[in-house]
């Protein structure tokens, strides 16, 4: 059969040979197209075979293609002489790598030039391209090749998600598909042998309330059912929350700092020792209502530096502050005696601080974080809310979602920070408390849609704490089995160390020019001319590029079996409909929430 293939192929040779790509010269491209019947007509991205022998192959993709034309002069029968115009074809192709004794590698210096045979690759050799280096159990596929739909594209299902992995695109170019298709496989993969839920644990973090219809199953948290404790933020959340940080108010600063520490260790159950140990950042309860007291007593203090302050409590018994006494001021029914002359205040000035944090604390839309479920809620029942545990087995969930678009935006950034850090510190201390050389035992993903909303490359203040925690994840997460999945539709908008620290990229169609230019910075292969194809990929195509799979490749994204809610609006098919009522009580009650 190989001997009638030589027979009837066109003529093709390489005529040019440089180390980043070959040009080949073809008699007639129609016929060269449909050598193998396996395949579909070539065209830019499809992959050839330029060898010396049966086993040893490069494999090239075209990168462009043109027309040339010769005259030559040629005498006829008539002894009349004329000229023929020959037309050729070149095309141009970037090297990927060899198949030798039908084992893939990068590189191509070890073909003996000049090579005799130029031909379309075929399907069974572009399959062992994929899966020679792909054991079955890392084999993990969502696409198939773009230049033909037959073929599976898989990729190392461990450097895949154990490396953190982006996907971007324009909007409408399938990224919410794509999205719901990588974790529709993910949660659904298993070994045989066990009925029920694998043990994937997947944190969406989703903006536009799209991933609910993908996941019907999925523990799904909103701004009506999310319980996330105060008492939980660090310094830096704290103080992003509760401080006026363009005040820049160091006693502010440190008088909260101050009645926050003390608070923990009022309410901490630990010995003395241990609760000599105990700081702004330690993760342990305080009670914002009594903090909220202490600032209200620290405000009415006069003082000099001759004047002594002496607090009275209601049973008439005195004592002066103190490092000691300091949590006696969460007491209510306290007054005031000094001791000396006191003219002017130094502390009123807490005054702007204090409504600042009545407001917060009255704010209904705040209720997820400062209300009465939030104070009693355990640090056991936040964490496993998150990570789809359940004190009912049989509500047990792969795929959390967290769905932000009720979030106030000013705690977006806190939200997110609180969440993503304490899922960060969990894996590390489960390792900690097992062994260091035990592998995790339960992986977690963060996959966070529209990235740039919230790791921006904004250096402002009210990102800062999302930033820190996602870019601490991106360095150090995948050591403590926490990952990442950045999806953003501008990727030039998100910060370039969580970018950094990506090792897969699924880049589909981009149109913004620097949009365009950053995701080329990035990718780690070399890519060629490929990346021109950006602006021009169909929706559901892309270029599946890094660690995890053999070799760059454009690919069709397989269809997800549920759909994301993230379809256009059809306003033309919508207009031409009757005129509609709106309830407009319905909206504006839901919008009062």
């Amino acid at each position: 059969m190989a001997n009638q293939n030589e027979a009837t192929e066109p003529n093709a040779e390489v005529i040019a040979v440089y180390p980043n790509r070959v040009k080949i010269s073809v008699d007639d491209l129609s016929k060269f197209s449909t050598i193998d019947s396996q395949l579909e007509k070539l065209r830019v991205g499809s992959y050839l075979e330029v060898s010396d022998d049966d086993n040893h192959k490069l494999i090239v993709i075209i990168e462009s293609y043109s027309i040339e034309y010769k005259e030559d002069k040629v005498i006829d029968e008539s002894g009349e002489e004329r000229i023929l115009k020959n037309k050729k074809y070149i095309i141009e192709a970037n090297p990927l790598g060899t198949l030798v004794n039908d084992k893939f590698q990068r590189g191509g210096d070890s073909l003996t030039i000049p090579p005799t045979k130029v031909r379309p690759a075929s399907a069974d050799d572009i399959k062992k391209i994929y899966q020679s280096d792909v054991t079955e159990n890392e084999k993990f596929s969502f696409a198939t090749l773009l230049t033909n739909k037959e073929i599976e594209v898989p990729v190392n299902g461990n450097k895949f998600f154990n490396k953190h992995f982006a996907i971007v695109g324009s909007t409408g170019s399938g990224k919410s598909h794509t999205v719901a298709k990588v974790l529709q496989e993910a949660v659904s993969t298993k070994n045989a042998g066990y009925d029920g839920l694998n043990n994937s644990h997947i944190v969406i973090f989703d903006v536009h309330g799209e991933y609910k219809k993908a996941f019907p199953n999925s523990n799904y948290i909103d701004i009506d059912n999310l319980t996330l404790p105060y008492w939980l933020l660090n310094s830096d959340e704290l103080t992003e929350l509760f401080i006026d940080t363009d005040a820049n108010d160091h006693n502010q600063r440190s008088v909260f700092q101050e009645a926050v520490t003390s608070n923990k260790k009022k309410h901490s159950k630990d010995d003395a020792l241990t609760k000599s140990k105990i700081h702004f950042d330690s993760p342990l309860f305080f009670d914002i209502n009594e903090v909220l007291q202490y600032l209200k007593y620290r405000n009415t203090e006069q003082k000099q530096k001759d004047t002594t302050i002496i607090w009275v409590d209601s049973t008439g018994e005195e004592f002066t502050f103190s490092e000691k006494t300091s949590s006696r001021l969460f007491e209510k029914g306290l007054k005031i005696k000094e001791k000396g002359s006191a003219t002017g205040t130094l502390n009123s000035k807490f005054i702007n601080f204090i409504n600042r944090l009545e407001i917060k604390l009255n704010d209904k839309r705040l209720d997820f974080l400062l209300n009465e479920k939030a104070k009693n809620i355990t640090f056991e029942n936040t964490i496993k809310q998150f990570i789809g545990y359940s004190d009912d087995t049989n509500k047990n969930s792969n795929v959390t979602i967290i769905d932000l678009g009720g979030i106030p935006f000013e705690a977006l950034s806190i939200t997110v920070s609180l969440i993503s850090r304490m899922l960060f510190e969990f894996g590390f201390y489960y390792k900690k408390k097992l062994n260091e050389d035990i592998d995790c035992e339960t992986p977690i993903l963060l996959l966070y849609e529209e990235a740039h909303k919230y790791v921006p490359k904004s250096d402002l203040v009210k990102y800062r704490s999302s930033k820190t925690a996602i870019e601490r994840i991106a360095k150090e997460g995948r050591k403590y089995g926490v990952t990442l999945g950045i999806v953003s539709q501008r990727p030039s908008e998100v910060s370039e160390t969580i970018f950094s620290q990506c090792n897969t990229f699924i880049a589909m169609r981009l149109t913004n020019p620097d949009d365009q230019n950053y995701v080329k910075k990035l990718l780690p292969d070399t890519m060629g001319n490929m990346t021109e194809m950006l602006p021009s990929l169909k929706a559901g195509d892309a270029l599946l590029v890094g660690e995890s799979i053999t070799i760059p490749s454009l690919v069709h994204l397989n269809e997800c079996s549920s759909s994301p809610k993230s379809s256009d609006i059809k306003y033309i098919e919508v207009w031409k409909e009757k005129w509609k009522e709106v309830k407009f009580d319905d909206i504006i009650k839901e919008w009062k929430k």
